[in-house]
């Protein structure tokens, strides 16, 4: 998998021209970990694919695995894609996301227009978005502007587990 993410980064940079330097300086990252995550050196953490999804105008699933069931993780976050429908004027994309007792997932500001659901199944939890702090149990539902900096947050005594729907609309940018 990491040859892939690395090399589907890698096309997608060139096709808008962009250099190493310029997406990693846009992603928030060094040069050198870009690099190394081109060339399939590096494993490819969720928050450093968000990092790069951004700048580049591109849904995470445009950069994972192109199949149902593909994982990431890192830093005690999983993400299994659940489904991707790529429509005309917007991507979906679902996720199941587990969070580890006390585990963080500190997302930077998606393209413009990207919009999150949370759906939590089990656990307890927050979700940070705008000035607002919002607890999470199961069967709890929260939607908001995903194009700002949020984060969700498992309670300490017990994984969160929750089904995350994210919408990206259609920038006119190559999303594959």
């Amino acid at each position: 998998m990491t040859r892939e993410v690395g090399a589907r980064i890698r096309a997608l940079r060139e096709a808008r021209g962009l250099s190493l330097s310029a997406l990693a300086a846009e992603a928030g990252i060094g040069k050198g970990s870009l690099s190394e995550l081109e060339t399939g050196r590096r494993n490819p953490t969720l928050d450093t694919l968000y990092a790069v999804a951004t700048p580049l105008g591109v849904p995470l699933a445009a950069l994972l695995d192109d199949h149902d069931g593909a994982v990431i993780g890192g830093g005690g976050v999983v993400a299994t894609r659940v489904r991707v429908l790529r429509e005309t004027d917007r991507t979906t994309e679902v996720y199941l996301l587990r969070l580890a007792p006390g585990a963080v997932r500190t997302s930077p500001a998606h393209a413009a227009g990207v919009e999150e659901q949370l759906i939590v199944v089990a656990g307890h939890g927050l979700v940070r978005y705008d000035d607002r702090t919002v607890a999470l149990a199961p069967g709890d539902h929260v939607r908001f502007a995903a194009d700002r900096p949020h984060a969700y947050e498992a309670g300490p005594d017990g994984e969160l587990e929750a089904v995350n729907v994210i919408v990206t609309p259609s920038s006119g940018q190559l999303d594959r």
